[in-house]
Order: structure tokens, then C-alpha cells, then sequence
């Protein structure tokens, strides 16, 4: 029986999204905690906890939030990272809509440990349900005392936040951290080249930490618990609890908390019920779009955490595992993630901007038995000449997704092309400049 473990994030606790019930439940107990430690402190037991941020990177949260200059000659931020667009993920919204005091009381501790005073959360502009629940939440921090001024008298601290529910631009590139900067500032959401890192020149020019909404929501437990008690749960080099959002061809789709390093195959069958009318798995995404596929026949004891993952080729991502039965076409799959990628891409980058509608040109060809067996080469060699030459890992996320289902099931792609094409250029006149014909130019 697939232990499910204890619920962190999403506790079952009925109209938690309430500032009284979550107070009745021990809410802003981690915080009063908090500012009872040093800021140092407070960093020291989130890094010691080896909280990996939940946006995808999996980066050490506690080492991010210790480059935060110290000292207060400049303003500083906290930029919390809800632009939910990645495929396949829809995990914060489940916060925003379920336990969004808890993500304000982690924003509360993160701004004490990095002596931050203004706060952004930064929302996927489609989520306009979503928004209003955090707004909503907001509101009610703010008349009950749990964040601005009033903090003071509630908290008994000198300690203040402000925090600002910003509805974003409705671009995919804006979760990236420095597009998201970019957007909140009233630009376009374009990348910034790193360095200068967002701790030393962010919003506005001034110091600035991004993190994730789960990232943030789950220090709050961190706290309570302690780090030691942390690191127990789940797997020892990515412990603690993921929201791991279950959808595709599945029974039972849905966020389930569940410790990291839990089997694919017990989240699937034992907790999702499996594949409907029992046809058997032909791929699984583990964590979003972007990320590697694997073959059904692979996931046999594969666990859910990021260095598991890392070790057979792709990674944990957002958690959003995306499921595909038997019947799936490997190739219109493949094409669909490809638009997306392009459709999103800034234009930036060169290889980026036209390697992505490059790709997907190919990949049109090749589903309407178009394309020959060099297309499927040249797949692999534009996805290669994107991966590591953009400013952001947009052109890295699109790119691995095509290779990856090239490598996985190039039967697939190769069943679908010609062994050769006859190609007839629109331009008559240039189409005939590579033929023996002699041309005649009247005037």
C-alpha cells in the first residue's frame, strides 16, 4: 500500500483558505517562531533542511536567499514565481485557491531572513480565479494585522512587509526569473543575461530573490518541525513532500502531495488507478513539458525526485507528470510541444526564435508523411544548436522534448517519412536556376 505521508503543503483541513481556520490550525506560529531567531538563523535551518526550490531549477533555497546582501542601504525584494505556464503543471494554483495564508506566512518568514520589506506575487495572467483568490487572502492579511504596519502591534516586532498580488503578462516566458522581473517592471518579458544575478542588480536595478509559491510554502512547515525532522521525509538528497500534479490518460487525475521519491509506478496504479481501459503506458512526461520523456517499458522502479531522475536522463522539473497510453501518436505529440515552444518563444535569441519554428515546420512535414528520414537528423541537429546557446533554458525546453521523443521512439518518426522527396520550389524562377534550363529575361 502506497504510503502517502504527511501533507505539508495541502494539509486536509476544510476552508483552510480562511484566516481563521488557518489561525486555528497553528498558522503564523512558524513565523512568531522565526522572528525569534536571527536572520541568520532562519537562513542557516533552511538551508540545513536542503529545501530544493519546487519552480524546476531545484536549487538550494537557503543557499539562494544567503546571497541576499545584508544591510538595508538599498531596497531590497522578493519576487515569488506564480507564473504557472508550463504544461502539464498546476500545482500553485492549488495553493492560491486552498492554502494561500500559508504561502503569505512564507513570504513573511522569507522577507525577516533577507531583511526584504516589499513583495511581489507574480501570477500567471490566465489565472484570473487564482488571482482573486490571493488577492482575496491578501485583503484579509492586511485588515487582520498579518502584514504592513500593523505587523508591529500583532507581532510584537519592528519587522514590516508589504506584498502586492501582481496579475502577469500571459506569456510563458515570463517564469522565467528575470522575465518575470522584466514584466513586473512594465516591459516586455525579455531574459537578462546572468550575471549580473538577480541578488546583486533585480527589480529596478536593486537586489532581488525569486522563489517559487511551493518553495515559499513549505519553509512555513520547515519551521515548525525543524530541519532535522525535514530531511526524514522522502528521499535524503531532494527530501520533503512535492505537489505532484497526475494528468494525461489517466483514472484519477489530480495534486497529490506525496514524498519525494515515491515509485511512478505507486502514483500511477496505487494511488491513480491506473490507465483507463487498462491499455498499457507508451510514454510518461515526469515533470512538465519540457523535460525528457520516458518509455512506458522504463518506468519500472523509477523514483520520483530529481537526482533519481537525473541519473536515466531527464529531471523532476515541475512535477507535473503527463501520462500517454498505447494509442497515443508519439509524432502529433511531439509537433503540439513544439508550437508551444515557438508560439512562446520572446525572439531574442536567434536560435531560439528560428529554431523553434524551424522545428516545428519539420515536425509538420514529417505528421502529414511529408518529411524524409534526413528530416528526422535535422530534428536532432537544430534541437542540438538551440540547447545551451540562449540567454534563458527556454530554447533548452524546447529542444529536449523533441530529442527526447526522437531518441524514445524514432520507430515512430521513421514510419511516418519518405525515403526521398521531390521538392517544387513556389519561386518558378529560382526552382529553375538548379535546372539545365536556360532562362530568358524579357523586358
Amino acid at each position: 500500500m502506497l504510503e502517502t505521508g504527511p501533507h505539508l503543503v495541502l494539509p486536509k483541513i476544510e476552508n483552510l483558505h480562511k484566516l481563521d481556520v488557518y489561525l486555528k490550525n497553528g498558522g503564523f506560529d512558524a513565523y512568531r517562531k522565526s522572528i525569534k531567531m536571527t536572520s541568520d538563523e532562519v537562513i542557516a535551518e533552511v538551508k540545513a533542511s536542503n529545501l530544493r526550490g519546487r519552480g524546476g531549477a531545484c536549487f538550494s533555497t537557503g543557499m539562494k536567499w544567503s546571497f541576499m546582501p545584508k544591510g538595508n542601504e538599498k531596497p531590497k525584494y522578493l519576487a515569488i514565481n506564480g507564473d504557472e505556464s508550463e504544461p502539464g503543471s498546476f500545482k500553485d494554483r492549488q495553493i492560491f485557491e486552498y492554502n494561500p495564508h500559508q504561502l503569505i506566512e512564507g513570504i513573511l518568514i522569507a522577507g525577516y531572513a533577507m531583511g526584504i520589506k516589499t513583495a511581489f506575487i507574480y501570477i500567471r495572467g490566465e489565472y484570473h480565479k487564482w488571482v482573486k483568490c490571493m488577492q482575496d487572502a491578501v485583503d484579509e492579511a492586511y485588515a487582520a494585522g498579518y502584514i504592513g504596519e500593523k505587523m508591529k502591534k500583532t507581532f510584537g516586532n519592528d519587522y514590516t512587509i508589504e506584498i502586492v498580488v501582481h496579475k502577469g503578462a500571459g506569456a510563458y516566458i515570463c517564469g522565467e526569473e528575470t522575465s518575470l522581473m522584466s514584466s513586473l517592471e512594465g516591459d516586455r518579458g525579455y531574459p537578462r543575461f546572468k550575471p549580473p544575478f538577480p541578488a546583486n542588480k533585480g527589480l529596478w536595478g536593486m537586489p532581488t530573490t525569486i522563489n517559487n509559491v511551493e518553495t515559499l510554502a513549505t519553509v512555513v512547515p520547515i519551521i515548525n518541525m525543524g530541519a532535522e525532522a525535514y530531511k526524514q521525509i522522502g528521499a535524503p538528497d531532494h527530501p520533503g513532500t512535492l505537489l505532484y500534479g497526475i494528468s494525461g490518460h489517466i483514472n484519477k487525475p489530480g495534486v497529490y502531495e506525496l514524498p519525494t521519491g515515491t515509485l511512478l509506478t505507486e502514483i500511477l496504479f496505487d494511488l491513480c488507478g491506473g490507465v483507463p481501459n487498462n491499455k498499457k503506458i507508451k510514454a510518461i512526461i515526469p515533470g512538465g513539458s519540457s523535460m525528457p520523456p520516458l518509455r512506458g517499458d522504463e518506468i519500472e522502479g523509477v523514483r520520483m525526485d530529481n537526482e533519481s531522475l537525473r541519473k536515466i536522463g531527464t529531471y523532476i522539473g515541475t512535477a507535473g507528470v503527463m501520462v500517454m497510453d498505447e494509442d497515443t501518436d508519439i509524432v502529433k505529440v511531439t509537433l503540439r510541444i513544439a508550437h508551444f515552444y515557438h508560439h512562446e518563444s520572446c525572439g531574442q535569441c536567434t536560435p531560439c526564435r528560428e529554431g523553434c519554428g524551424w522545428m516545428e515546420k519539420i515536425l509538420k512535414r514529417i505528421y502529414k508523411g511529408e518529411g524524409t528520414t534526413q528530416d528526422i537528423d535535422l530534428l536532432l541537429s537544430v534541437a542540438s544548436n538551440i540547447e545551451g546557446n540562449t540567454i534563458c533554458a527556454l530554447g533548452d525546453a524546447a529542444a529536449w522534448p523533441v530529442r527526447g521523443f526522437i531518441l524514445k521512439f524514432r520507430d515512430e518518426f521513421e514510419a511516418r517519412v519518405k525515403k526521398q522527396r521531390s521538392f517544387i520550389s513556389l519561386n518558378v524562377v529560382h526552382g529553375r536556376r538548379n535546372t539545365s534550363q536556360t532562362l530568358v529575361q524579357t523586358v
